[in-house]
């Protein structure tokens, strides 16, 4: 590349040594403090009781934390030397008693010998800007601290080892080539010479904008683990909503009546399932209603609907199938079928001698209810298999790779509309330096996302979400 930039990286800039602190809760817990910097070593040797010179790296030590002559604690000293450490500076770990006591003595006593205290999410930001890791797998850092469940602890170790990075790597990788070639021509534009070809370069857009695709489609799936997939249960008054509810959730939740309108607002819960987390909404029953402040649930059932992933549409099989149906389009039609699924479900399966069930035809083809009684459980599990299938039917299109952060998924699009400009571009004959214009914008938020392009506000607006330690 002659004298078109296109990147840069992240160069460390912070020298002054750091230190947090990890409190304990519950009994014989241990707290923790850390430090990391250039000066870890030096300003540790004030109080430790062994000379931290001699010891060797990546190595643990006994000894005592004195203030002065007095002995504040025995401690576990673990010493990292940069740049083999997390942070790829030196690192201290002093590990003490659990005494609120001992650690706010001598976290004062580090910080009087020069330490800095840690700004949230400053150990994680130094590891990024000393080239630890990217800045994917630096969010993906707090994505493991916040996981809650086994889909979004697998998803968040997944990205934290690189596999998004990787797949972004590949598609620069490829793109640099081509744009590399293309400045070259701008270099020798009074020649009238080509060295990208513009057949290859158009096929390479399309494969890398149908794999853009699939990863964006990916965000439906990943954003519902790492965030819990919204599941409203939508009914008329006495389908069973609020006992489906307490049987999904195996708990006496939500109050369960014989009499119509009980339910008259949201109620809402989180139960996992085979490793993903939803989020259960139990609303009011839909009927036309005099009840000013039924009316009001109604509304309040319709708007939570309109924010669900899943919709359980719950009817009682002794009902007309035909009135149902007709409900079922109305619902249906004001959603977006790509990003909203309806599972019909015919409760009270209980109080019938035969289940006959009719499907229900949708825009999307033919929807198939499933049997239950809310209120022996029968069929609920048949439910919650149907419930993970819906969110997992659009997680092996891109293998492991799976988008999470909305951050990535903006970036993705913004790469796509660029890839789609310099496309348009090479179609309708235009000069190279607009395409190289658009192809540099692809590559530009392509690096976005790893922070081979960052500026101080987007660090800042990561790393601030993070906790303080980290």
């Amino acid at each position: 590349m002659s004298k078109h930039q296109i990147t840069f990286a992240p160069v460390m800039t912070h020298q002054e040594t750091i230190v947090a602190i990890s409190t304990p809760s519950g009994a014989g817990a241990i707290g923790i403090i850390r430090l990391s910097g250039k000066k870890a070593l030096e300003i540790t040797q004030h109080f430790f009781s062994k000379n931290l010179s001699e010891i060797a790296p990546n190595t643990v030590h006994f000894g005592r934390f004195k203030l002065g002559e007095t002995v504040l604690d025995e401690v576990v000293l673990s010493y990292f030397k940069g740049p083999n450490s997390y942070t790829g500076e030196d690192v201290i770990e002093l590990s003490f008693h659990g005494s609120n006591y001992i650690l706010t003595e001598a976290l004062n006593a580090i910080l009087e010998a020069g330490a800095t205290m840690a700004e949230p999410g400053e150990f994680t930001q130094r590891a990024f800007l000393n080239g630890k890791m990217d800045l994917s797998q630096a969010e993906a850092v707090a994505d493991l601290i916040a996981s809650e469940s086994n889909a979004e602890h697998r998803l968040a170790m997944h990205q934290m080892r690189g596999g998004f990075s990787a797949e972004i790597a590949k598609l620069r990788e490829e793109l640099i080539h081509f744009a590399s070639l293309i400045e070259l021509e701008l270099d020798f534009g009074e020649e009238d010479v080509e060295f990208a070809n513009r057949e290859d370069l158009v096929q390479l857009i399309e494969k890398i904008r149908a794999y853009l695709k699939r990863l964006m489609e990916s965000f439906r799936y990943g954003n519902a683990v790492k965030n819990g997939v919204p599941v409203a249960i939508i009914g008329k008054p006495n389908a069973g909503k609020s006992t489906l509810l307490n049987a999904l959730l195996n708990d006496d939740r939500a109050i369960v009546s014989e009499i119509a309108g009980t339910t008259r607002d949201a109620i809402e819960d989180v139960a996992v399932i085979e490793g993903i987390r939803f989020r259960f909404i139990d609303t009011a029953g839909i009927r036309e209603t005099t009840d000013t402040i039924e009316a009001i649930g109604v509304q309040k059932s319709l708007e939570k609907m309109k924010s669900a992933a899943i919709v359980l549409y719950l009817y009682d099989l002794k009902d007309d199938a035909a009135e149902h149906q007709q409900t079922l389009n109305k619902l249906m039609a004001e959603f977006d079928s790509r990003q909203t699924t309806f599972v019909a479900i015919g409760n009270k399966a209980d109080q019938l001698s035969q289940v006959n069930l009719t499907p229900f035809e949708s825009t999307n083809g033919s929807l198939t209810p499933i049997a239950i009684s809310a209120k022996t459980t029968a069929g609920v599990d048949e439910l919650s298999k149907a419930l993970v299938n819906a969110i997992n039917s659009g997680a092996v299109t891109t293998g492991d790779v799976v988008v999470t952060n909305t951050r990535h998924l903006n970036a993705l699009r913004l790469t796509d509309k660029a890839l789609d400009a310099a496309l348009n571009g090479i179609q309708y004959g235009l000069s190279g330096d607009l395409v190289a214009s658009d192809i540099r914008e692809a590559l530009h938020q392509l690096g976005s996302i790893t922070g081979q392009i960052t500026t101080e506000d987007l660090l800042g607006n990561i790393f601030g979400k993070f906790c303080i330690g980290k």
